[in-house]
């Protein structure tokens, strides 16, 4: 076995490199020479063919198994034990992060480094059982999977510092949420034929991408289909619109909703003997998505424009910053209430979008007209009058006021858009009225609305009467109340209060009535109309056609 070694550590000399001199010597203090280095002395040789070329190639495969850069004869680690890495994933295209490292046995000391996939990065001595280490985003720049250790100072034979080694995954990016920003063309007549649809939006996927692509898809009564594609960009996809999806039985125009579907990523394949890594993630559908018209057959989109302009003389709401506008526009058979956000003053990835506020908690778009949405100032709140039944429970029957809470700049992540009623009251101050024409304030805690009981002489109320000859009583009942939904408060009850002592009630022409419009602290009410023979609680002349109602005592 001596000869053995002898000859083990000559293969290694030659392996690494020693200058020849240094071999001749190590060679002479053990009795080796070139010769006998197949057969030394005390030994038979045994024939060259047979024996010789065997063994030099068993001295080969163990010397190279045993040498090392440390010169010990195996790598087993001798360096700290390492157990958790802390993450232990991220997603490709990651930025830079920070890494942890746990020992449980407490093996580090001050001057030990992280190793990712045998590369020494940049690492930070915590404790005996904690490093740090900065994993560059240019190491995390494809999916797949990385191999960490650490390194402690070594000396001295058979310790070579090494900790076991952790498998970091990297998985593939998560795929982004598209938004939908316009269609072309936006109509068409039933049966028609089949037309390519333009959708311009962004974050569109190409049918390249692992996951197969953006999807299109048609959205009519509980039927969705998707079209078939014909070009996608990342910011714009046509589909094919088949005849098939023209379909319309009604004598009004109804409305298909299109969306873009993103799927979310896969996740990457796991090489052999591998550790199968996250799913890429992420995906989703289009917020909100945009309606196409689709007219009876032989009617012409004029007959859907005429329709459309039923809506188009109210008025939108805007955010005091300019960024959120409200609005009502026509959808199917009834009119809708929108919001848009323009991104206006946002942050460079901000994604337009408009999303269909008046709906019910499932999502079904109310089954009657939506008018006159009114918002707060920072364009979260949205209240708007409806005589949809599908949108709260226990709605009173005609048009009421409801308010949607968008989410928009909500502070806790976990906030989800609802829609509450505005004009209810637990006294039974509102049994048999219509609300409509909502004021809200500045924070989205306060409405006032106008509350119209018919009047003797018209079975029908102001909004729904239509002008005729001469004087006309179509005014109806109209009573001013103010809704606290306690928005942003503790300890507080919502509840409803009439600002009128009593009705108005005269003749009038017009075929609209005025609502209140109240201030942004919520103190102050105007309504326009000296037709309007309504007595407030305080009230203060503005000048022939305008009374400012105050809310709260004053001097």
């Amino acid at each position: 076995m001596k000869w053995f070694g002898a000859v083990l550590r000559v293969t290694c000399l030659r392996i690494m490199g020693i200058p020849k001199i240094l071999e001749r010597r190590f060679r002479a203090a053990n009795s080796l020479s070139a010769s006998t280095f197949c057969a030394p002395s005390g030994f038979t040789k045994p024939p060259a063919s047979a024996f010789c070329p065997l063994a030099v190639l068993l001295l080969a495969i163990f010397a190279l198994a045993g040498c090392n850069d440390y010169g010990n004869t195996f790598q087993n680690p001798t360096g700290a034990s390492i157990s958790f890495l802390a993450p232990s994933t991220a997603s490709a295209g990651s930025s830079d992060i920070t890494l942890t490292v746990t020992s449980p046995t407490a093996g580090f000391v001050t001057k030990t480094v992280v190793q990712w996939d045998g590369k020494t990065i940049p690492s930070t001595y915590v404790s005996a059982t904690t490093v740090t280490a900065t994993v560059s985003a240019s190491l995390l720049t494809k999916p797949g999977t990385a191999f960490v250790n650490t390194l402690n100072p070594f000396s001295g034979a058979g310790n070579n510092g090494l900790s076991n080694t952790l498998t970091f995954v990297i998985g593939p990016a998560p795929n982004p949420v598209p938004a939908v920003t316009s269609l072309s063309p936006t109509t068409a007549a039933a049966g028609s034929a089949s037309f390519t649809l333009t959708v311009n939006g962004s974050s569109f996927l190409p049918t390249s991408d692992p996951s197969g692509g953006s999807q299109v898809r048609w959205n009519l009564g509980p039927t969705q289909s998707t079209l078939p594609i014909v070009t996608i960009t990342s910011s714009q996809i046509q589909a094919t619109v088949a005849t098939s999806l023209l379909v319309n039985a009604t004598a009004q125009p109804v409305s298909a909703l299109v969306t873009v579907y993103n799927p979310p990523a896969p996740p990457a394949p796991t090489p052999a003997g591998g550790v199968p890594g996250p799913p890429g993630g992420g995906g989703g559908t289009s917020p909100g998505g945009l309606p196409f018209t689709i007219t009876p057959a032989g009617a012409t989109p004029a007959a859907a424009s005429r329709t459309t302009a039923a809506v188009t003389e109210e008025t939108p709401a805007v955010s005091m910053d300019g960024r959120y506008v409200a609005y009502t526009a026509v959808q199917g058979d009834h009119a809708q209430v929108f919001v848009r956000d323009t991104c206006e003053g946002a942050a460079s990835g901000c994604q337009q979008r408009t999303l269909l506020l008046s709906t019910a908690e499932d999502g079904t778009v109310g089954n009657d007209d939506s008018h006159a949405p009114s918002m707060s100032s920072d364009g979260r709140y949205i209240a708007f009058s409806s005589a949809a039944t599908n949108l709260a429970v226990n709605a009173a029957a005609g048009r009421q006021v409801y308010l949607h809470d968008t989410c928009f700049g909500a502070n806790s992540p976990s906030c989800t858009p609802s829609t509450q009623l505005v004009s209810t009251d637990a006294d039974g101050a509102l049994v048999g009225t219509e609300a409509l024409l909502p004021s809200v304030s500045a924070s989205g805690r306060f409405i006032a609305f106008l509350a119209v009981t018919p009047s003797h002489a018209s079975s029908k109320s102001a909004a729904q009467a239509k002008p005729a000859a001469g004087n006309s009583n179509n005014s109806g009942y109209r009573q001013v109340f103010i809704r606290d939904t306690c928005i942003g408060t503790a300890s507080c009850t919502p509840k409803t209060t009439r600002i009128s002592l009593q009705p108005g009630d005269t003749s009038a022409t017009e075929a609209k009535p005025a609502g209140p419009a109240l201030s942004a602290n919520s103190t102050h009410v105007a309504l326009p109309g000296a037709n309007a023979a309504t007595l407030f609680t305080h009230s203060v002349a503005v000048d022939d056609r305008v009374f400012l109602a105050l809310t709260s005592s004053h001097p």
